[in-house]
Protein backbone atom coordinates (compact mmCIF):
# COMPACT_ATOMS: atom_id res chain seq x y z
CA UNK A 1 0.00 0.00 0.00
CA UNK A 2 1.31 3.62 -1.09
CA UNK A 3 1.75 6.34 1.48
CA UNK A 4 -1.11 8.16 -0.41
CA UNK A 5 -3.58 5.07 -0.02
CA UNK A 6 -2.30 4.91 3.64
CA UNK A 7 -3.61 8.74 4.05
CA UNK A 8 -6.51 8.47 2.41
CA UNK A 9 -7.57 5.19 4.32
CA UNK A 10 -6.74 7.17 7.28
CA UNK A 11 -8.48 10.36 6.35
CA UNK A 12 -11.74 8.35 5.32
CA UNK A 13 -13.50 8.58 8.62
CA UNK A 14 -12.66 12.34 9.23
CA UNK A 15 -14.14 13.51 5.91
CA UNK A 16 -17.59 11.78 6.73
CA UNK A 17 -17.48 13.72 9.96
CA UNK A 18 -16.48 17.14 7.91
CA UNK A 19 -19.39 16.52 5.98
CA UNK A 20 -22.14 16.21 8.68
CA UNK A 21 -20.57 19.50 10.73
CA UNK A 22 -20.89 20.96 6.95
CA UNK A 23 -24.46 19.82 6.59
CA UNK A 24 -25.44 20.73 10.29
CA UNK A 25 -23.66 24.39 10.34
CA UNK A 26 -23.58 25.36 7.01
CA UNK A 27 -25.41 28.66 7.79
CA UNK A 28 -23.01 29.65 10.26
CA UNK A 29 -20.11 28.59 7.93
CA UNK A 30 -21.63 31.02 5.29
CA UNK A 31 -22.20 33.85 7.88
CA UNK A 32 -18.36 33.16 8.64
CA UNK A 33 -17.14 33.81 5.45
CA UNK A 34 -18.88 36.73 4.50
CA UNK A 35 -18.16 37.87 7.90
CA UNK A 36 -14.24 37.15 6.99
CA UNK A 37 -14.64 38.96 3.67
CA UNK A 38 -15.96 42.08 4.31
CA UNK A 39 -13.27 42.27 6.90
CA UNK A 40 -10.26 41.79 4.71
CA UNK A 41 -12.01 43.99 1.97
CA UNK A 42 -12.26 46.78 4.78
CA UNK A 43 -8.77 46.21 6.00
CA UNK A 44 -6.90 46.42 2.21
CA UNK A 45 -9.72 49.31 1.68
CA UNK A 46 -11.25 47.54 -1.47
CA UNK A 47 -7.97 46.87 -3.26
CA UNK A 48 -8.53 43.15 -4.01
CA UNK A 49 -12.19 43.20 -4.08
CA UNK A 50 -12.80 41.08 -6.96
CA UNK A 51 -9.96 38.32 -5.82
CA UNK A 52 -12.27 38.66 -1.96
CA UNK A 53 -15.76 38.03 -3.53
CA UNK A 54 -14.19 35.14 -6.01
CA UNK A 55 -12.41 33.10 -3.26
CA UNK A 56 -15.03 33.90 -0.70
CA UNK A 57 -17.37 32.05 -3.51
CA UNK A 58 -14.96 29.38 -3.99
CA UNK A 59 -14.66 28.45 -0.32
CA UNK A 60 -18.69 28.41 -0.17
CA UNK A 61 -18.90 26.34 -3.24
CA UNK A 62 -16.57 23.99 -1.59
CA UNK A 63 -18.78 23.62 1.71
CA UNK A 64 -21.99 23.11 0.05
CA UNK A 65 -19.95 20.40 -2.39
CA UNK A 66 -18.76 18.52 1.02
CA UNK A 67 -21.64 18.93 2.88
CA UNK A 68 -23.96 17.15 0.09
CA UNK A 69 -21.43 14.53 -0.80
CA UNK A 70 -23.34 12.32 0.16
CA UNK A 71 -26.41 13.17 -2.89
CA UNK A 72 -23.40 12.96 -5.72
CA UNK A 73 -21.45 10.23 -6.85
CA UNK A 74 -17.16 10.80 -7.13
CA UNK A 75 -17.73 12.51 -10.90
CA UNK A 76 -19.71 15.56 -8.90
CA UNK A 77 -22.70 14.17 -10.87
CA UNK A 78 -26.15 13.73 -9.26
CA UNK A 79 -27.33 9.90 -10.43
CA UNK A 80 -24.51 8.71 -11.44
CA UNK A 81 -24.88 9.54 -15.25
CA UNK A 82 -22.26 12.57 -16.64
CA UNK A 83 -23.89 15.62 -18.07
CA UNK A 84 -25.40 15.05 -21.18
CA UNK A 85 -24.41 11.47 -21.25
CA UNK A 86 -24.40 7.80 -19.27
CA UNK A 87 -22.77 6.37 -17.12
CA UNK A 88 -19.35 6.19 -16.94
CA UNK A 89 -19.62 9.60 -19.72
CA UNK A 90 -20.13 7.80 -22.73
CA UNK A 91 -22.10 9.87 -25.07
CA UNK A 92 -25.93 9.03 -25.99
CA UNK A 93 -26.61 6.89 -28.36
CA UNK A 94 -28.17 7.78 -32.03
CA UNK A 95 -26.99 11.06 -34.46
CA UNK A 96 -26.59 14.29 -33.32
CA UNK A 97 -29.42 16.59 -32.47
CA UNK A 98 -30.09 18.73 -35.58
CA UNK A 99 -29.58 22.48 -35.11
Amino acid sequence: MGLLDNLKARLEPAKGKVSDLAQQHGDKIDRGLDKMARTVDERTKGKYSDRIQTGTGKAKDAMDRLAHKEDKDDKGTEGGAAPGGTPGGTPPAGPPPAS
